[in-house]
């Protein structure tokens, strides 16, 4: 099956434009590691966190298997992963996957050698049904009939992965102005453009299907993109997300009710703040209460701030 020609477009895009970001020289860590400070690490430190989630739910649902199997140097001794399993792919949503997956290898790699000492080992995760389960139900706010199942086909999976890279690029959005360091900056943009690439496949993927039922609801493709983002919404406490389909005026110019693409009124990303990220990958709503994918929370110094602020 051959790529939409408008996806190749808008994933073009997506990397032409990180070309005015990144200079056209490879960065490299070993040239540009000092130009890191303490706080530009702890920065990052935030999306190790869901570079961990993505990587092993992308190799997961198309290999069958994920880090340790893949680049076992990288989880570091982290407990692995609950729950996740392969997923019913056809191939072409495999080989989308599978391709992701491993992009989702190179990112911790880069991070990894970045951080040095400041890099932690794999977080415990919970990609289960049921916590998949609970959180499309509490998305529609109710319990769906049968539970919803990411591993079940492909469209299912898709959906589910609109869920994630998404809050990624907003946190990447919200980090670059905290940080100092050209090495950083540069790091941080190289990520954010892979990471927009991904949510661009994702989103114009689903777009495709946005009118599909999704069996056995009587809900469509659109309809559970909506509900996402208007939970994600919720959970950032911050109006940060819109779905594939939105009333006209809150689409590009105020003219289209097609939302491709999520942005503000200006077409420019939405910024999610480290807490905002952790609200909602938690699914509590709340930094200091880990729940859902994370369900000791995350690592690094600032999670552990707000994880440790009730202790």
């Amino acid at each position: 099956m051959a790529l939409p020609n408008r996806l190749v477009v808008v994933v073009f895009v997506s990397f032409m434009l990180v070309g005015f970001i990144v200079p056209s020289s490879s960065w490299t860590v070993s040239t540009a590691l000092e130009n890191f400070t303490v706080s530009d690490f702890h920065t990052i430190q935030v999306a190790l966190n869901l570079e961990w989630l993505e990587a092993e739910y992308f190799l997961w649902a198309s290999y069958g298997y994920g880090l340790d199997i893949v680049d076992p140097s990288l989880p570091s001794g982290g407990p692995e992963p609950i729950g996740v399993q392969k997923a019913k792919l056809d191939t072409f949503t495999t080989d989308i996957f599978v391709q992701l997956g491993l992009q989702e290898v190179g990112h911790l790699r880069a991070i990894k050698e970045a951080l040095g000492t400041y890099f932690f080992p794999r977080v415990q995760l919970d990609l289960s049904k049921d916590t998949w389960a609970k959180i499309f139900d509490n998305a529609f706010g109710e319990k769906l009939h049968p539970s919803f199942d990411p591993y079940a086909n492909s469209l299912n999976y898709l959906i589910s992965t609109y869920t994630i890279p998404y809050v990624g690029l907003t946190g990447y959005v919200g980090a670059a102005p905290l940080l100092t360091g050209t090495g950083a900056k540069a790091l941080v943009a190289g990520l954010l453009g892979v990471e927009a690439g991904q949510d661009a496949i994702i989103r114009s993927y689903l777009y495709e299907k946005k009118n599909d039922i999704v069996k056995p609801y009587k809900y469509t493709v659109a309809d559970f993109t909506n509900k996402v983002s208007s939970l994600r919404d919720s959970l950032s406490h911050a109006f940060v997300d819109k779905g594939l389909e939105v009333p006209k005026h809150l689409g590009a110019e105020g003219k289209v009710s097609g939302n491709i693409l999520s942005a503000d009124v200006n077409s420019v990303a939405f910024a999610r703040t480290a807490k905002q990220v952790f609200e909602t990958v938690y699914g509590t709503g709340d930094a200091s209460k880990p729940g859902g994918f994370y369900p000791m929370g995350g690592n690094g110094t600032i999670a552990l701030s707000y994880l440790n602020a009730l202790a």
